[in-house]
């Protein structure tokens, strides 16, 4: 059977970066999962009304990370990258900045599907892209993170 183009959608909790967030030993641990190319519109469509809500409520998060997270906090975004051979990979941005409408950060996921990226590379996006968003807290909690708790209880149609 020919091999069909995946998704990893990475969950929850990330790998701490070298220099960037610190999550606590608590935080959730990643359940990275791949979906056929025939699935995802299907996932997509599913997915739609939570990430419908997690942009309704991003400007708030944003001004916050604007105004500087408590020590211990840390904010991340979920983004899809994209290579030249069609593989697309949802992973977590840890974000360093946001200006203009684009948001600046490092990527927080480990790679599995898509080429020319890797764990800690720096990442630009546009903030009309983003999917989902996270605060993470120094007890393992979170804030956010709504498309990642209900991909965690995504069921449909074997995915």
């Amino acid at each position: 059977m020919k091999t069909l183009l995946s998704l990893l959608l990475t969950l929850l909790a990330f790998p701490v970066l070298a220099t960037g967030p610190q999550l606590s030993p608590n935080a959730p641990k990643d359940k990275p999962q791949s979906v056929p190319l025939g699935q995802m519109s299907t996932l997509e469509a599913a997915m739609a009304p939570y990430v419908a809500q997690a942009r309704s409520t991003y400007p708030e998060a944003r001004s916050r990370f604007l105004a500087g997270l408590p020590i211990g906090q840390s904010f991340f975004v979920t983004a899809r990258l994209h290579d030249a051979y069609g593989m697309t990979e949802q992973v977590f941005i840890a974000v360093s900045a946001i200006h203009k409408g684009m948001i600046t950060g490092r990527i927080a996921s480990q790679i599995g599907h898509v080429s020319g990226y890797r764990f800690g590379d720096p990442y630009t996006f546009c903030e009309s892209d983003l999917l989902d968003w996270l605060i993470t807290h120094p007890d393992g909690s979170e804030e956010g993170n709504v498309v990642g708790k209900f991909l965690d209880t995504y069921q449909g149609d074997g995915a």
